[in-house]
C-alpha cells in the first residue's frame, strides 16, 4: 500500500524537475557538448575525423599558453587576497553584536546590488589617472600614485571588489554553525583567541572554506567584463581572449578551443565542489 502511494508521488517529483532539466539540456548541456565535438574534429573532403590540430594550434601560441597562465595565476591570487579581506570580516560579523557590525554588514554586501559595469567604470574613476584617489593623495602631500587602471593588478582590485559580498556571506554563515558553547567552553578551560581559533573555528570553517573557494575560482577564471575594462591590453584573460579572438580574428573554432579549455579546467574545481557538497550531506 505505501509503495502505491509512493509511486505517484515520485511521478509528480519528476514532472516537476523535468522543465528546468530541459531548458538545461537545451540551452546548456547541448551547445556545450557541440562545441566539444567540433574542436576534436575537423570536416574534410573525406568526411569527418578525429584531430588534436585545434588544441596543437592554441599551446602552440605563445601568446595563448601565456593568457592562459596568467589567467590561472589571476585567479589564485584573486582567490588569495579575498580570504585575507574576507575573513577577518566574517570572523567580526560571527562575533560582533554592535551597530558598527551591522554598518560593515551593509557595506561588506553592497557591492552585490551594483553590476559588474557600473562597478567597473566606479573603479575607473577612483583609481585611474587622475582620479579620486590620486586627488586626495596629492591633496596631502603624498605625489607618485601610479594607477592599476590598465594593469593587472587593476583587474585583482575589481575581482575583489565583485567577489567579497559572496565571500563574506558564506564563511559568515559557516562560523555562525558553530556553536557558541564549544566557544565558551574552550575560554573556560583557559583557551586564548588563538586557540579558540586553531582548535575550534578553523576545523568547523573547512568546508565553508572550501565552496567559497571552488565558486570564487569558477567565477572569477571565467570573468569577463571587469577584465576586459580594467586589465591591460596583454596579457589578456581568457574570457576577453575568446572575444577578441572570435570578433576580431573571426576565428570561430579557435575561440570554441578556449572555451572547453576553460571548461575542462573549471570543471576539475566543480567536481571538488560537488564531492565536498556531497560529502557534506552524508554526514547528515
Amino acid at each position: 500500500m505505501q509503495s502505491t502511494r509512493s509511486q505517484p508521488q515520485s511521478f509528480i517529483g519528476y514532472l516537476l524537475i523535468a522543465p528546468p532539466l530541459i531548458v538545461m539540456l537545451v540551452l546548456i548541456f547541448l551547445p556545450a557538448g557541440q562545441a566539444v565535438v567540433r574542436t576534436f574534429f575537423i570536416e574534410g573532403e573525406v568526411g569527418t575525423t578525429p584531430t588534436l590540430a585545434n588544441y596543437q594550434i592554441f599551446f602552440g601560441n605563445r601568446v595563448s599558453v601565456n593568457n592562459l597562465l596568467f589567467t590561472i595565476q589571476t585567479t589564485l591570487i584573486t582567490v588569495s587576497a579575498l580570504f585575507v579581506v574576507c575573513f577577518p570580516i566574517a570572523l567580526y560579523l560571527r562575533f560582533s553584536t554592535s551597530r558598527i557590525a551591522g554598518a560593515v554588514q551593509v557595506l561588506s554586501l553592497f557591492p552585490l546590488v551594483v553590476p559588474g559595469v557600473i562597478l567597473a567604470f566606479a573603479l575607473i574613476r577612483f583609481i585611474g589617472p587622475r582620479g579620486t584617489l590620486q586627488t586626495l593623495l596629492d591633496l596631502i602631500g603624498l605625489t607618485g600614485y601610479v594607477s592599476p587602471y590598465l594593469k593587472p593588478s587593476g583587474i585583482v582590485i575589481g575581482l575583489i571588489w565583485d567577489h567579497i559580498p559572496f565571500t563574506v556571506l558564506v564563511l559568515t554563515a559557516g562560523l555562525r554553525q558553530v556553536d557558541d558553547a564549544l566557544v565558551e567552553s574552550a575560554r573556560d578551560v583557559g583557551a586564548n583567541d588563538w586557540q579558540v581559533f586553531r582548535s575550534i573555528l578553523l576545523p568547523q570553517i573547512q568546508r565553508p572554506a572550501l565552496i567559497v573557494f571552488c565558486l570564487n575560482i569558477i567565477g572569477i577564471f571565467g570573468a569577463f567584463t571587469i577584465p576586459y575594462l580594467l586589465g591591460p591590453a596583454q596579457p589578456q584573460m581568457l574570457g576577453v581572449m575568446m572575444l577578441q579572438t572570435y570578433t576580431d580574428f573571426l576565428d570561430k573554432t579557435q575561440a570554441e578551443t578556449q572555451a572547453v579549455l576553460s571548461f575542462l579546467i573549471c570543471a576539475v574545481v566543480g567536481i571538488l565542489y560537488v564531492r565536498t557538497i556531497a560529502r557534506k550531506a552524508g554526514d547528515r
